[in-house]
């Protein structure tokens, strides 16, 4: 009955259930921000030929093929994932840890997510920028997830509005464990569109390429996204917003 008590704690926390939509929510934005939608063909193709296929296979091997690359993709995005993970985790510790100080630096965090969605509308054009590595490993699917590694190191400062955000998201939940639930559904909404672009599926191509037509649109989505929740932290209205839909769930209601 604890340990049904505990998991019913979890799941219905109100804290986490929001979070955990926008942290999904936020990995989508981060890949249809510039820095990552445009390159998502020559990345692919980089993970292809990491994976040792070269598109050019006999039909009789097409479909070997494409599950190659697309366990190349899925090594990519773990790779990312395993990145970004550790930051949630630690940021998550630093929350139960800076319990004591949590109103200020609520406050700071809110400002701070202002400021990067404001830089996600394009008005700070000097931190829409990335890191470019020139050597790149290739070493089989050995070299994918270091690929997503590098790729986790290099865009930061592109989708770091975002990413900041869900670390944010993370402290507030004050546990390592949240943290890293909460990174790992930023890095699926984030790492999902390329395994499902590598599998070949023709709608998520066409939505790469919706994404791609309206990325103005949903930059500037995702920018009031991103300052709609500093607001919401700077205020305080995240207490009472996660009060709320606690009380969706009355205690015990889920219990056996």
């Amino acid at each position: 009955m604890t340990l049904l008590a505990d998991i019913d704690t979890t799941v219905t926390a109100g804290s986490l259930l929001l979070a955990s939509l926008l942290a999904l929510a936020a990995g989508l934005v981060s890949f249809a921000s510039p820095c990552v939608l445009p390159l998502v063909p020559g990345y692919l193709s980089y993970v292809a030929t990491v994976a040792g296929e070269s598109g050019t296979e006999p039909a009789a091997r097409q479909q070997p093929a494409r599950r190659r690359v697309m366990l190349g993709a899925s090594l990519f995005v773990l790779g990312f994932t395993a990145v970004f993970v550790s930051y949630g985790t630690l940021f998550g510790q630093a929350g139960n840890w800076l319990r004591q100080y949590e109103a200020t630096i609520t406050k700071v965090m809110g400002v701070l997510i202002i400021i990067m969605g404001i830089a996600f509308l394009g008005k700070l054009p000097w931190m829409q920028r990335e890191w470019r590595f020139h050597k790149l490993p290739a070493a089989g699917l050995v070299g994918a997830p270091l690929l997503g590694a590098f790729f986790a190191i290099g865009w930061i400062p592109c989708i770091g509005p975002t990413l900041t955000a869900i670390l944010t998201l993370s402290y507030q939940e004050g546990s390592a464990e949240r943290g890293a639930f909460l990174t790992a559904l930023y890095c699926i909404g984030l790492g999902l569109p390329f395994i499902l672009i590598a599998a070949g599926f023709g709608w998520a191509m066409k939505a790469s390429g919706f994404a791609r037509k309206h990325a103005g649109a949903l930059m500037k989505i995702g920018g009031v996204m991103l300052i709609l929740l500093g607001i919401v932290l700077l205020t305080g209205w995240w207490i009472d917003i996660v009060a709320t839909i606690q009380g969706w769930f009355p205690a015990g209601e889920l219990l056996l």
